[in-house]
């Protein structure tokens, strides 16, 4: 009977100190911080621990690139952010356009700036699935022009994260 009782303990020992090790890595791995970058706004969403659902934060009204950059590494800081998916606006060709091109200079700014991997995620259609989603809920278009761009970044978060399963 002792030995069943040690064996027991034992094995919830070692449960504990696999489940304590298993926590302490998904902490270690941080979060994923999503961005829908605009030239007046930029759309900004964070996953959760688990990397399983990306949530809305908030929707910054940029300033200048200084301040923008500067305002995303509190961010970043924040919420103990370890990788940035910045949503990149390919053409429907999927040739890069002008805007692309503006959000990869802002992106390689920041990347500089917060020393932190950026990751270009495809965002066709995100900005027109997130009006389609928020007139569905029946949102005026004054309160859709301020949510459209977080709802964006969440698209375009989750997108990334489903890739990775």
């Amino acid at each position: 009977m002792e030995r069943c009782a040690a064996v027991a303990l034992l094995f919830v020992w070692m449960q504990a100190k696999h489940a304590a090790f298993l926590l302490k890595e998904v902490i270690l791995l941080g979060r994923l911080l999503g961005l829908d970058v605009g030239d007046v706004r930029i759309g900004v969403a964070v996953s959760d621990l688990l990397m399983l659902t990306a949530q809305g934060m908030e929707t910054y009204t940029r300033k200048d690139e200084q301040q923008d950059i500067a305002y995303i590494g509190n961010l970043i800081k924040q919420y103990d952010v370890e990788t940035i998916v910045c949503g990149f606006p390919k053409n429907m060709d999927g040739s890069i356009g002008e805007q692309a091109e503006k959000v990869r200079d802002f992106a390689e700014q920041l990347r500089e700036a917060v020393q932190l991997p950026i990751v270009y995620w495809d965002e066709r259609l995100t900005t027109k699935s997130a009006h389609r989603t928020l007139l569905e809920a029946d949102m005026s278009r004054k309160k859709r022009k301020k949510v459209v761009d977080k709802v964006a970044a969440v698209y375009i978060l989750q997108g990334y994260m489903d890739s990775l399963r």
